[in-house]
């Protein structure tokens, strides 16, 4: 297969790119302000919010009003939102503006049943014209840059990409980020990147295209910009508990060369300050507990890890947690990690 060349320089309005950029995909309870910070750190150029629901965000809901927050550190970083009434999407677009993101950004591709069936998130993907009319209106509604994240169209049988990138690129998107599924699939099965390629490739086309689905080592994420074009690549479940891919990828793209994996130090060191930044951002509570779910992903692949990460996801004391983590440093301190 013919291997194709990137651009240097990606914009999206203002924001200017001037490498190949790799994009933090928008993950419920996941891409939170003190996992952005890491990803950040580690060379992750733009970032997005959890996704926020529209009606939360007018009706002033405090767990959606709280993914707003963002941080000069964060920079560039988009907020996304879902929802399907046009006016609650239009005042959400009102809302996301005052919080001075440098993107908004709407999902067009969560496959979550309670969101789809709505007709928000993927469930769009049945009523193309629906999609665009509440595009144009957000488009409308903000002096941000939209962008889009949207996936290859509901089942098989509808996949219509290529008509909804230009569609939405006509009524003003800056952006698109294209998962190589359809909302059938769910996250099961290959991402089909050949339909991302199709999109890039078509001669109306000329904002930049992401690819998302499936990146999850910089081997594959170097061969895949160069095999589909595309302007950018966004990683979403690869980097949970691994922040560190976005360094190793930026890392192989410049040498071709493959970093050793992190440290047991660095692992240790990188699940501390993500339970502390979640403390303080979320209260000891909700940050111990919403913090259990990315301790499996720090920890994989080491030997006999079952009775600390037993502790880590059921104890409520943070000294407790953190004194199991200064455990697990010493237990392997001179064992390499199984990716």
């Amino acid at each position: 297969m013919c291997l194709v060349e990137f651009n240097n320089v990606v914009r999206i309005g203002n924001i200017e790119f001037q490498e190949f950029p790799l994009l933090l995909a928008p993950m419920e309870d996941v891409s939170d302000p003190p996992f952005r910070a890491l990803c950040k750190e580690q060379g992750c150029d733009m970032m997005y919010t959890e996704f926020i629901s529209v009606e939360g965000l007018i009706r002033d809901a405090h767990k959606s009003v709280r993914k707003l927050d963002i941080y000069d550190e964060e920079r560039p970083i988009g907020i996304q939102i879902f929802g399907a009434n046009l006016e609650s999407m239009k005042r959400a677009a009102e809302i996301v503006e005052e919080a001075q993101p440098e993107v908004l950004d709407i999902n067009y591709g969560c496959p979550v049943k309670k969101v789809v069936c709505k007709m928000a998130g993927a469930g769009i993907l049945r009523d193309i014209p629906r999609m665009v009319e509440l595009t144009r209106a957000i488009v409308q509604s903000t002096n941000l840059p939209v962008t889009v994240k949207t996936r290859l169209g509901w089942d098989d049988h509808s996949i219509r990409i290529s008509e909804v990138a230009e569609r939405l690129q006509d009524v003003g998107i800056r952006a698109l980020a294209i998962h190589g599924r359809t909302r059938k699939q769910m996250y099961k099965g290959e991402a089909d990147w050949s339909y991302i390629r199709e999109v890039k490739e078509n001669p109306r086309i000329y904002i930049p295209i992401f690819g998302n689905g499936d990146i999850d080592s910089p081997e594959k994420a170097d061969l895949y910009r160069r095999r589909y074009g595309v302007d950018g690549i966004m990683i979403g479940r690869a980097s949970i508990g691994n922040p560190w891919i976005f360094r190793e990828i930026k890392h192989h793209f410049r040498t071709g060369e493959t970093l050793d994996p992190p440290s047991i130090s660095e692992k240790v060191e990188a699940a501390r300050r993500h339970l502390s930044r979640s403390i303080s951002w979320k209260g000891e509570k909700l940050g111990v507990l919403e913090m259990r779910r990315h301790y499996t992903n720090y920890f994989r692949g080491l030997p006999q890890i079952k009775k600390y990460r037993s502790i880590l996801v059921t104890e409520h004391d943070p000294e407790m947690l953190f004194a199991t983590m200064d455990e697990i440093e010493e237990r392997y301190a001179d064992q390499m990690v199984i990716a």
